[in-house]
């Protein structure tokens, strides 16, 4: 009986197995661009995503509470590039938004799902018509978890700035183990959601919570690494003729190009498990 792909001594072909199907994937396609075109929704989906879920955060509990943890996250952040004012003024825009602002932040917020639609798909031989917008209605239903997933990380913040204000090497181990798993347990619901539903992904159910786990670890890994990018003394602005902000915007789209090859890299591991395992339920 063959063995199981995640046991004992099968675990090394399994691996191999994976790799190959995900080269297989990659055949004739340009990870880069395709990276690219997905970081670009995200840069116009990114802030209305953001101040939606402030603002449903604090209906669901109170704006004096989401503005207290949001000044205090503000706080813990490095204030070299300018990232706390950022939160602040995030935060800030999500408990005052109104429900014609709300109504209204729908529409760039939903591209992303449209922008995850159209990557995701190129990875696969299935075609489709309405792409746009089954991937933006898709996108939608996940606001509605949105409040039950920040809400706990949220809370997680006093906790990583006590931590911060004893100092020491065990306090910044536990801040970063913290931060690094809240923000774990954040994303695993909406990479599952937006692998099986709004990028229309066909898997299995095993091989989606195994691919939507790695995924994310691997992003909370690389925020971790965006944190620790913004304590650095960095000259954005000198290859833009000292122009801070363009530097600074540069910089960030970066880093989301960055996370999107993690993040579609995660979805060709999740695709190549699913493969695997069904050729091991073939084979029993």
């Amino acid at each position: 009986m063959p063995q199981d792909a995640t046991t004992g001594a099968g675990w090394r072909p399994a691996v191999r197995e994976v790799l190959a199907g995900i080269r297989r994937r990659l055949e004739g396609r340009d990870l880069a661009l395709i990276a690219a075109g997905l970081t670009f929704y995200a840069g116009i989906a990114i802030v209305p995503l953001m101040v939606l879920a402030f603002a449903l955060t604090s209906r669901l509990t109170s704006p004096a509470r989401v503005q207290e943890l949001g000044d205090r996250l503000a706080e813990l952040l490095p204030s070299e590039l300018g990232a706390p004012d950022a939160v602040s003024r995030l935060v800030g825009a999500g408990v005052g938004l109104t429900s014609i602002g709300g109504l209204l932040s729908l529409l760039p917020m939903s591209l992303y799902g449209e922008g995850l639609r159209r990557a995701l798909l190129r990875f696969s031989p299935r075609r489709e018509g309405l792409t746009s917008w089954r991937g933006r209605l898709a996108a939608l239903p996940v606001l509605v978890v949105a409040p039950a997933l920040l809400y706990p990380l949220l809370l997680t913040v006093p906790v990583m700035a006590d931590l911060a204000d004893t100092g020491g090497a065990g306090a910044t181990a536990g801040r970063i183990a913290i931060g690094f798993y809240g923000v774990l347990a954040a994303l695993v619901v909406p990479l599952a959601w937006g692998f099986r539903v709004v990028g229309g992904g066909r898997v299995r159910w095993r091989a989606l919570g195994m691919g939507a786990l790695f995924t994310a670890a691997c992003l909370s890994g690389f925020l971790q690494g965006f944190v620790l990018f913004l304590s650095l003394p960095l000259e954005l602005g000198a290859p833009f003729g000292g122009l801070t902000v363009v530097g600074g915007m540069v910089a960030l789209g970066f880093w989301l190009f960055l996370l999107h090859l993690v993040l579609i890299g995660g979805w060709l591991l999740t695709q190549s498990l699913d493969d695997l395992l069904e050729r091991r339920s073939a084979a029993r």
